[in-house]
């Protein structure tokens, strides 16, 4: 049963974000903000989380806008054309600016979640797949983490692809149907933090599917009947843990 000091320590949490006191003022995807064109975000925000796990987010992104912003690499964010791209090419291109840093798995992963979405939009990108399943999470959790999930390494992991669909609706504003179904995403900080709110023990910070997932289910669970999504106290937490837990309090400052 969670109690009444539990969500006083949520909406304290979510106050001082707001208010700036956790840092995080530049996120990693803002870099793309006023670079990337609306009609390009979408494709360049998937392709980019595709390979966002166990790296600097912060380096990626830069990583990711300095390959947009070079037209030599630029056609790399065009899924129809990677779909049907030479690997040496492409492989090529994604290590140029550092997009890709394993030069035989990233640009595999690239390739592969490129010809997934292609093939699954009229249009050979992210909008047409969106579309194609009327911007429901539940249908588009089935194809990508059941049905075709060889088809997205990675981006149908858990973490990744509930991450993936809040940047979507943060950055590009997407405006998806049952929204509550974006579970959080069970990074290392977020485990962290979620120990240290009480709502899980200490055995998950082992970091296993198993830990990641009941973190999810927790969170899931703590939240029903509030007017909170999960992923909503995803940044709160995160920016938390990333600041080494300052008190949770108004007017504190890490």
């Amino acid at each position: 049963m969670i109690n009444e000091s539990f969500f006083a320590n949520i909406k304290l949490l979510i106050k001082m974000h707001t208010d700036g006191l956790l840092g995080g003022k530049l996120m990693p995807e803002d870099v793309l903000i006023d670079v990337v064109s609306k009609e390009d975000l979408l494709d360049v925000l998937t392709l980019g989380m595709a390979l966002n796990y166990q790296r600097n987010s912060y380096k990626l992104w830069e990583s990711v806008v300095q390959a947009y912003q070079d037209n030599d690499t630029k056609w790399i964010f065009n899924l129809g054309a990677v779909a049907e791209s030479n690997l040496d090419d492409l492989r090529e291109s994604l290590l140029l600016h550092r997009v890709g840093l394993q030069p035989n798995r990233h640009p595999e992963i690239w390739q592969r979640v490129a010809q997934g979405i292609a093939k699954s939009s009229p249009n050979q990108n992210v909008l047409g797949l969106i579309k194609a399943v009327d911007f429901d999470i539940a249908l588009l959790k089935e194809i990508m983490q059941n049905i075709r999930k060889p088809e997205f390494p990675y981006l149908s992991g858990p973490k990744i692809f509930n991450y993936w669909l809040y940047v979507l609706e943060s950055y590009a504003g997407v405006r998806w149907k049952s929204r509550n179904l974006i579970t959080i995403a069970p990074d290392t900080h977020i485990l962290k933090a979620t120990v240290k709110l009480g709502l899980c023990s200490s055995e998950v910070l082992e970091g296993t599917v198993e830990n990641r997932q009941s973190v999810a289910n927790a969170w899931e669970k703590a939240l029903v009947g509030s007017e909170l999504s999960p992923i909503d106290v995803h940044t709160p937490l995160w920016l938390w843990s990333r600041a080494g837990f300052p008190p949770l309090k108004e007017g504190a400052s890490i």
